[in-house]
């Protein structure tokens, strides 16, 4: 089976992991820092906090932000569920924003209607988390202009997007945005096995968000309650959580974020492919890169014919081809209809989901692995 994701691991990996595991620091040693300042360098960004996980990045940066209960969150419905959750894990309400249906992001002109109608209704959002779909930033500058027009911050969900560029900037320099969250789960551009990372340019919320990963704590004497402390003291200032990435697996993110433009350039090479290869086929193909690098997380095609869909997946997978489905709509989850969403609400999202399959897509990816995914989908479009 080629599976659609699959992490690229090799021997300066596994020697860098091993160097970690013959130090004396497994955990909470000098490996996170300098993962960190390499992972903000590369990205262009002051601050870098690597945690467990890019759920965790976006509970962190969320929670950093003083999101609660009465305030709202919005984000794209055609994302992975952590894009929301992260709200309600505060207890604050989620609402979406339909697609484009070109770029798969958020979009910007529904985004303006709603906030127009919030703003009347005095609902407006105090979060929008931005969805970089496949890798595809969204246009940022102009939710960069909505943001400072109607007074929200902006989370960028980089979970796809570690190696893109937008405007000639990497994502995650925070151009437009107060924070940016990134995943390095192993289908992900580079991998720590589990793993994610908040980077910004404010120091307060970095700070804010290293203490939310490590319980709430802090182990700084200028920053204690207490006017006199023995030299063992902390202090818990606010409820946290621990959330941290072991110097393990900062180790490995550190040698793979050496490889990422290689990576990246790989993924865009195998997407020229496809783009080429597909180009007459009665499909809708992702969109061109314009004047933007698109890190390519995943290569998602949409079938015109929507009924074809289920046996379509169903013949690539008897084939041997891993394909997936990237993203049942959020809205469509049963908590989230639970919770007031309705089948029609984001049209734009359901109509893409309807006819989307993911073909494999990862930087050892062959050839002649291609070549066969290729030949199989034409075989099976055409019968």
């Amino acid at each position: 089976m080629i599976p659609y994701g699959r992490q690229t691991i090799d021997d300066h990996d596994r020697a860098a992991m091993a160097a970690v595991l013959a130090s004396d620091w497994l955990t909470q040693g000098p490996t996170i820092t300098q993962f960190e300042q390499q992972l903000a360098a590369a990205v262009q960004a002051d601050h870098a906090v690597v945690m467990a996980n890019g759920t965790a990045a976006l509970h962190a940066a969320c929670a950093a932000l003083g999101l609660g209960p009465h305030d709202y969150l919005w984000t794209s419905p055609i994302s992975f569920v952590a894009s929301a959750n992260c709200a309600r894990y505060l207890g604050a309400q989620v609402d979406f924003v339909d697609i484009d249906p070109h770029t798969r992001n958020i979009c910007v002109l529904a985004l303006r209607t709603k906030l127009e109608q919030a703003k009347t209704q005095r609902c407006l959002p105090k979060i929008l988390v931005a969805v970089h779909f496949a890798g595809k930033p969204c246009d940022m500058q102009v939710l960069g202009a909505l943001s400072r027009e109607f007074g929200f911050a902006i989370i960028e969900d980089a979970a796809h997007a570690l190696g893109s560029f937008y405007g000639g900037r990497p994502v995650g320099s925070c151009q437009y945005s107060v924070a940016t969250c990134f995943s390095f789960h192993p289908v992900k551009n580079i991998t720590t096995g589990e793993g994610g990372a908040v980077t910004t340019r404010d120091a307060m919320l970095a700070d804010k968000i290293r203490k939310f990963c490590s319980h709430g704590i802090t182990k700084n004497p200028a920053d204690f309650v207490a006017e006199a402390a023995e030299p063992w003291a902390y202090e818990q200032h606010a409820l946290g959580y621990n959330y941290r990435l072991t110097d393990i697996q900062a180790a490995l993110g550190i040698s793979q974020l050496q490889k990422l433009p290689g990576f990246v350039a790989r993924r865009q090479a195998l997407v020229d492919v496809y783009q080429s290869a597909l180009a007459d086929m009665p499909l809708f193909l992702p969109p061109a890169k314009g004047g933007d690098t698109i890190a390519w997380h995943i290569y998602t095609i949409q079938l015109h014919d929507t009924q074809r869909r289920l046996a379509m997946f169903n013949e690539l997978r008897a084939a041997g081809i891993g394909v997936n489905v990237h993203y049942i709509p959020i809205h469509l989850q049963p908590y989230y209809q639970r919770r007031g969403f309705h089948v029609g609400d984001f049209p734009g999202a359901e109509a893409y989901y309807a006819g989307a399959i993911t073909l494999p897509l990862f930087p050892t990816l062959t050839d002649d692995e291609q070549n066969f995914i290729v030949h199989t989908l034409r075989g099976i479009l055409c019968a």
